[in-house]
Formats: C-alpha cells, sequence, structure tokens
C-alpha cells in the first residue's frame, strides 16, 4: 500500500464529507453544486476493480479477499445434514427400525405354555422306555371315602337304652284288615327287652304308633296292591314283625349289622323267628337331622320305609330337585343324592342304587302321599 501524508489526508477527508453532504451540496458558506457528472466518474474509476488507489483514496480492505483471508466453511455432519433435510422424521426413524426389530425377535420366540409342553413330553435320558407322547399308565392314587356326611349323624336329643337283652316280646293287640287287596301280609310288633321304655313312652304308645302309620291311606294300602293287618302273639306265622331294638342289638352281625358307621334302621329276612323289621331306638328317640324336629314325620317315614323293604322294594334316589323324597331313599342319611351315594360307596353299602347327580329332595313320610287321608 502506498502512505500519504497528514495534509493530504485532511484535504481528502474534507473532500470526503463535502461527497457524503445529502444532495452533493458542499458544507462551505455560498458553496454551489458541482459537476456531480464529472466528480462521480472520476471516483466510480477508482473503485474499480484492478485500479490503483490514488494518493487521497482512504485505506480499505481488498475488495476481492484473497483465499487466505477468506473463513473456511464449517463441515456439517451426516445426521445434521439429515435433520436439516427431514426435520422430526430424521429423528423418528431410528426409533421405529429399534421397536420393529424388538417385535420381529418376540414373535419368533415360542410361547411359554409350548415351551412347558415342550419340555414335559421330551423322553427321560435315563429311561430308554419313555414316549415323546407320555407314559403308558399313569398312577392311579387311591382316594379317601369322606364318611363324615353331616345329615347322617343321629342329632342331639333325649336319653335311650344303648344295649338291651337281645330278645323281642309282642305287644299284645291287633287289628282289622286295611287295604281292598286280596294280598293281605299280616305283622306284629315287638319291642327289646331290657329297653327303659320312658325313653319311648312305653310298649302301646310305640304300638299305637306303627298300627297307625300302616293303616294310614298314604301308606302302602293306598295304592291297591296290598292289604295289611296286625296280628297278635298267638298267630301262627306273621309275614314280619315290627321291633323297636337297641342299637347295640341293632350292629350284629346277625341284625343289621356294622358296614355304615351311623345309627340306622334295618329289615333282615329270614331270622330265626321270621323277617324282622328293626326299628333303631336311638332314631325313634333322636329322629334325623333331614327332618329337623318333625320327629312325628320321620318316625312315619322309619315305619314305611322298612316295610317297603319287607314288601320287596328297593332303595331309591332323589328324582328331581325339590320333589317329595320317595320313601325309599335313604332320607335317614339325607335327602341329597351326592350324600347318599358317597355313604353307600363303601363295603357293605348299597353301591350303585343313588346316582351322585346333584339332585336334593324334600323329606317325604309315604309312599302315597298324593292319597287323601281319612
Amino acid at each position: 500500500m502506498d502512505r500519504v501524508t497528514h495534509g493530504v489526508r485532511r484535504d481528502g477527508q474534507r473532500a470526503e464529507q463535502s461527497r457524503r453532504t445529502p444532495s452533493g451540496r458542499s458544507r462551505s458558506q455560498g458553496g454551489t453544486s458541482r459537476d456531480s457528472a464529472g466528480s462521480m466518474r472520476a471516483s466510480d474509476d477508482r473503485y474499480r476493480p484492478g485500479t490503483r488507489r490514488v494518493t487521497a483514496e482512504p485505506l480499505r480492505a481488498s475488495w476481492q479477499p484473497t483465499a487466505d483471508n477468506a473463513k473456511p466453511a464449517r463441515k456439517r455432519s451426516a445426521l445434521r445434514r439429515l435433520a436439516s433435510t427431514y426435520g422430526w422424521r430424521a429423528y423418528a426413524v431410528p426409533v421405529l427400525l429399534v421397536i420393529t426389530a424388538l417385535v420381529v425377535f418376540d414373535t419368533t420366540r415360542s410361547a411359554p405354555g409350548e415351551q412347558q409342553q415342550d419340555s414335559q413330553t421330551t423322553p427321560s435320558t435315563d429311561d430308554p422306555l419313555a414316549a415323546s407322547s407320555g407314559p403308558v399308565a399313569t398312577e392311579q392314587p387311591a382316594e379317601e371315602i369322606d364318611l363324615d356326611i353331616p345329615t347322617a349323624k343321629l342329632p342331639e336329643g333325649g336319653e335311650y337304652t344303648k344295649k338291651g337283652a337281645g330278645t323281642w316280646h309282642v305287644v299284645p293287640g291287633s287289628g282289622e284288615q286295611v287295604g281292598t287287596s286280596p294280598e293281605v301280609y299280616t305283622y306284629v310288633i315287638e319291642v327289646e327287652d331290657g329297653v327303659d321304655p320312658s325313653s319311648y313312652a312305653g310298649d302301646d304308645s310305640f304300638a299305637q304308633a306303627v298300627e297307625g302309620t300302616l293303616s294310614d291311606p298314604r301308606s302302602w294300602t293306598g295304592g291297591g296292591q296290598v292289604s295289611l293287618r296286625r296280628v297278635d302273639a298267638g298267630h301262627p306265622e306273621p309275614d314280619f314283625r315290627v321291633s323297636l331294638t337297641t342299637p347295640d342289638t341293632a350292629h350284629r352281625p346277625d341284625v343289621c349289622g356294622g358296614a355304615i358307621p351311623f345309627e340306622a334302621s334295618c329289615y333282615r329276612r329270614n331270622m330265626q323267628d321270621g323277617n324282622r323289621v328293626v326299628i333303631n331306638l336311638a332314631r325313634w328317640v333322636r329322629g334325623a337331622l333331614a327332618f329337623s324336629s318333625d320327629m312325628t314325620g320321620y318316625r312315619q317315614y322309619a315305619i314305611n320305609h322298612e316295610v317297603g323293604h319287607a314288601l320287596g322294594n328297593g332303595h331309591e334316589g332323589c328324582p328331581a330337585n325339590n320333589a317329595l323324597a320317595p320313601v325309599m331313599m335313604q332320607q335317614t342319611f339325607g335327602v341329597a343324592n351326592d350324600y347318599v351315594a358317597r355313604l353307600n360307596n363303601t363295603p357293605g353299602g348299597d353301591q350303585g342304587k343313588v346316582p351322585p347327580d346333584g339332585k336334593v329332595c324334600k323329606p317325604n313320610a309315604w309312599p302315597s302321599p298324593q292319597v287323601q287321608q281319612r
């Protein structure tokens, strides 16, 4: 660069100030306008590229900076270029790729249940007979038979004689034939010797209950198929005996036996002195849970049920929910088929007679409950 003297610089500054005055006017008093065309042409020539600056020219940077003076351009990363081009989508694409990869990986795996099934069907390495389809036979553990059936328990109640003499005496008395059928069955009424009469109100009370029940048209004579008649001790061979019996005697093998561990009545055919309907004294005094506090109804049931066996009838189950139980159902144990079936599923029980189908009936004392009582 060429240097200039101070005087020249001041002159140049005054010239520059005069040039910057609006409308080309000079700031000196009485100054007039200059030839604008001539003066501007000269200044334009001074700033043309490639010309040399004159002496009065102020210091300026080069019009065309060299490559050394230019700032180098900053290089942007690929991620920045991608972000500037696609905006927020540039960040969403990698996230979507990761999620897609996880979904594909998860769907290619087996479900936990399938893995467990595969492990269970894999043959054991130390058992050459094991097959992938499982064992040919499996262990069958014994099932415990639950005999603790609530409705089969003897209810709480009055005292009774647990053990008598093991012999019976006939209660004196006889009656008229009941029923129109020519098929007449005779019976006598007995009480075991050695029983305290206060527990059952005496022999006559028991005899009246038995005869009154069997004479009722709702009993076995109501169907017109059989007639019944009470006879006295002098009758040579009654068809059956209705005998009030203590629990110990009833449990004897030659009487009712002890296959079912609950107090029960029974019918025993061809005993030494004939066929015997055994009425358990414990049940006569305390009844059955299925009948609740209806002692009269239970006693009528017990007589009709056991006499039904003497007439050739077997056990039955509940036919329908909320129906009256058949008199030949074992209502002493309960009126639910499930209870009775479980109880009979024991050695010595009446197996298969009652299906465990969940049906529950209402207690019923009569074989012909639809017949009107006289």
